[in-house]
């Protein structure tokens, strides 16, 4: 069993011995019992309120080294090639307070068909997909936020 109290951020050079594959839920949590991908119960305790990055290591209390992974989850991507339409549908997900990852005019929100529609209607394509999930994480976090080209 692994037993993890320590981050040590997306940087590390020692051996990898597991990994731990999450959804967004479960990287916004402080505590976790999963299990890891070589079969090895893992319990994390960890700080509230600062999620766990994709890519970041942590250190188990015996001194082995394991990384965070990013689960595909069901997510609602929409796009347009318009940047004033694309800046409108992220003001009005923005005023409802929506979870958002945003990309070069493409964004993902958790899978909701009033928000879908709402997109549709301010011209943006939708589509169901799975991907890994990286909302923004705020103007007030601390820390950064990386992401991946679409």
């Amino acid at each position: 069993m692994f037993e993890v109290h320590e981050r040590l951020g997306t940087h590390c050079h020692e051996p990898v011995v597991a990994k731990v594959t999450l959804t967004h839920d479960q990287r916004d949590r402080g505590r976790l019992k999963l299990t890891s991908d070589t079969g090895e119960e893992v319990r994390v305790f960890l700080e509230r309120g600062k999620p766990l990055l994709v890519g970041e290591y942590l250190k188990s209390v015996c001194g082995r080294h394991l990384q965070v992974e990013g689960a595909k989850e069901e997510v609602l991507e929409a796009g347009c090639d318009d940047w004033r339409t694309f800046a409108r549908a992220c003001y009005h997900l923005g005023n409802r307070h929506v979870r958002i990852e945003v990309g070069d005019r493409w964004l993902r929100i958790k899978p909701d068909h009033v928000l879908e529609e709402m997109l549709q209607l301010l011209g943006l394509e939708t589509r169901q997909c799975e991907a890994v999930f990286m909302p923004e994480s705020g103007a007030y976090a601390h820390g950064h936020h990386h992401h991946h080209d679409h």
